[in-house]
C-alpha cells in the first residue's frame, strides 16, 4: 500500500502511527502543543523514535466532545500539516470525519484521511478521498453500544462502510480498516474486539489498532491517562500477534520497540 511517497506492506510487519492532537481538549494530550513550533518538535522526536505515519487530529473525539466548526478545524490542522509536510519526509493521515477539513487537508498535503465514522457522517467524504486517491482509514463506529451479535454486527457495520466507499470509487488499495476501540462499545466490548482482531481480517483489508492510552487500559488497570503506557504496549503485541498493519499510539519509542521485540520471537529465529 502507498501512502504518501513511501510503500507499505500490508502484511508481515506493524508499523507505528504516532498521534499529533493539535486541540485544547484532547483526553490524553489535549493544549499540550498550543504553537506551530512545539507541534513540529514533537513530530521531530516521533520520527526519531521509529514513526512511520502521523496522524494529526484538530477535534477531539473523546466521550462526550464538544464538536468544532469545520473552520477551526481547518485553522488548527492546516498551518500544521503545510509546516510538516515542507520539513520532514513522513506520510500524514488527517483524522477528521468531515469532508470539508479532508479536502482542505489533502490539498495542503495530507497523505491519508482517518475517518471515525467509517464514511458514515459526511456523504460527501467518500467522494474526497475517491477523487484525490488518498489512503484512508475507515473506522467502526456506533451511537450507542447496543449490539445482538457483537461481532456479526461490527463486521455487518464495516462491510457497509466498504460498500460506501467502492460505490464512490475508493480502491481497495487504498483502505484500512480500524475496529473502533473506545467508539460505540462497552468496555467488555472494547476487550473482545482487541482479542478478536484477526476477524476483520475476513474482509480482506489491512487493519489499524487504536487503544493508546484509551478507557479500556485506564478501567482495566484503574489507572489515570498518563500512567498507562504498559497497558497500551499489551495492546500493541496483541495486535502484532492477531496481524494488525498498523497501531496508533501517543508514545513511539515504547511501542516501537515492543512491535521489534515481538516480532523478532515471531520471525527472528527463522530467519
Amino acid at each position: 500500500m502507498k501512502i504518501g511517497n513511501r510503500d507499505f506492506a500490508t502484511t508481515g510487519h506493524t508499523y507505528v502511527m504516532g498521534i499529533l492532537n493539535i486541540t485544547p481538549d484532547s483526553f490524553s494530550d489535549g493544549g499540550a502543543y498550543h504553537t506551530v513550533d512545539e507541534a513540529l518538535y514533537r513530530v521531530e522526536q516521533m520520527i526519531s523514535e521509529g514513526m512511520d505515519v502521523l496522524d494529526i487530529g484538530g477535534e477531539s473525539t473523546r466521550p462526550g466532545y464538544t464538536q468544532v466548526s469545520d473552520e477551526e478545524e481547518i485553522e488548527r490542522v492546516i498551518p500544521v500539516v503545510e509546516k510538516v509536510k515542507s520539513r520532514f519526509d513522513i506520510a500524514i493521515s488527517l483524522d477528521t470525519y468531515k469532508s470539508k477539513v479532508a479536502s482542505a487537508g489533502i490539498t495542503a498535503g495530507a497523505d491519508m484521511i482517518n475517518d471515525i465514522w467509517g464514511l458514515k457522517y459526511d456523504p460527501r467524504m467518500a467522494g474526497v478521498i475517491a477523487q484525490a486517491k488518498t489512503a484512508c482509514c475507515l473506522m467502526h463506529n456506533r451511537k450507542e453500544a447496543v449490539y445482538e451479535n457483537y461481532m456479526g454486527e461490527v463486521l455487518r457495520d464495516l462491510g457497509e462502510t466498504i460498500d460506501i466507499a467502492h460505490e464512490a470509487g475508493i480502491s481497495d488499495d487504498r483502505i484500512i480498516l480500524d475496529p473502533g476501540v473506545g467508539f460505540g462499545k462497552s468496555y467488555e466490548q472494547n476487550l473482545e474486539v482487541i482479542d478478536r482482531l484477526e476477524s476483520l481480517h475476513s474482509l480482506g483489508y489491512p487493519v489499524l489498532l487504536g487503544a493508546s492510552r484509551k478507557s479500556v487500559v485506564g478501567l482495566t488497570l484503574d489507572l489515570p491517562v498518563q500512567q498507562r503506557l504498559e497497558g497500551t504496549i499489551v495492546t500493541t503485541v496483541y495486535a502484532v500477534q492477531k496481524g494488525a498493519m498498523f497501531v496508533r499510539v501517543h508514545d513511539v519509542k515504547e511501542n516501537v520497540r515492543a512491535i521489534r521485540m515481538t516480532e523478532a520471537i515471531r520471525d527472528g529465529y527463522r530467519m
